[in-house]
């Protein structure tokens, strides 16, 4: 179904016109780009425009009175709903819908490497926006990347263009940690810094003062995804595991801060990127997978 034409792949209902389908087509690619924003995902994206599709074909047109407006409020919906769903079973497809890691080491904001970084700007926002809650991803989302109306938004979630408006805003300070990693990169390397010699030392007090108390952990290993909520349970498991680590170096992993750790033996053992929002850590991606190590582009260890 994904990437598909709607009057080739679906049976279009007799209410169908090509004046529809034209007026349709017109529209795919920004309802595509909100749908990926929304799910961090080329796959899961065209799915929602295609449901979209089925959804329109089976509307009389003629009580729509501003077709842009109706399929963003549809795809916003549908995205909500897979948004829920996904919170509801969050290791059930965590790792299909975060972009491939950009790992560089971090020898400090250099020309050449503020390139490589901007590069990645994009994919660092879609590690923030899997941390929102699904309703303030859809109102940041909407409002700040698309320019939908607080109102407009405040129908999608059944609640006031204001109350709306506060969870946009929450999720933009999330976010705004993530706009500028070149310019805020010396704040957020000395919280992950902070957290790393906390953890090395196992000061449980230290590492709870660089957490967010509702931090998120999230750890790709070899039997799957494992996520763990909440500061006191992450700085407990980072306490026991911080002493591990024989080599690593400070890198940038999607624009975000992070470590990259290898064995004596030179093979990689872990690449972490940490979302640093108000000088607190928000949340820890994880891979210590080493199949899925093996298939990242790793600077050398020395």
């Amino acid at each position: 179904m994904s990437g598909t034409n709607p009057d080739h792949d679906s049976d279009p209902g007799p209410g169908t016109t090509d004046a529809m389908v034209e007026a349709f087509e017109s529209q795919r690619d920004r309802l595509r780009a909100v749908a990926f924003r929304m799910l961090g995902s080329h796959s899961d994206a065209e799915d929602v425009v295609q449901e979209t599709w089925l959804r329109l074909s089976r509307q009389d047109t003629a009580s729509i009175h501003n077709l842009g407006g109706w399929l963003t409020t549809v795809v916003g919906r549908i995205s909500l709903d897979w948004l829920r769903s996904r919170q509801a079973r969050p290791e059930a497809s965590y790792d299909e819908r975060l972009p491939e890691f950009v790992v560089t080491i971090d020898d400090g904001p250099a020309p050449e490497e503020e390139a490589v970084l901007a590069d990645s700007v994009g994919l660092a926002l879609l590690v923030v926006l899997e941390s929102l809650r699904p309703s303030e991803r859809l109102a940041f989302v909407l409002h700040d990347l698309f320019a939908v109306p607080f109102d407009e938004i405040g129908r999608i979630l059944g609640k006031s263009a204001d109350a709306t408006k506060m969870m946009a805003s929450r999720a933009r300070r999330k976010v705004q940690a993530t706009e500028r990693p070149v310019d805020g990169a010396r704040g957020q390397r000395e919280v992950v810094h902070a957290f790393l010699a906390a953890a090395r030392h196992g000061a449980f007090e230290e590492l709870l003062r660089v957490l967010d108390p509702e931090v998120r952990l999230v750890v790709d290993t070899p039997g799957g995804t494992v996520v763990t909520l909440g500061a006191t349970k992450v700085a407990a498991g980072a306490r026991l595991a911080g002493g591990g680590v024989t080599l690593g170096r400070a890198a940038f992993v999607n624009g975000l801060p992070g470590v990259v750790s290898w064995h004596e033996d030179g093979s990689p053992l872990s690449v972490l990127a940490f979302t640093v929002v108000d000088d607190r850590i928000t949340e820890i991606r994880a891979v210590v997978d080493p199949a899925k190590l093996a298939l990242m582009n790793l600077p050398d260890p020395r």
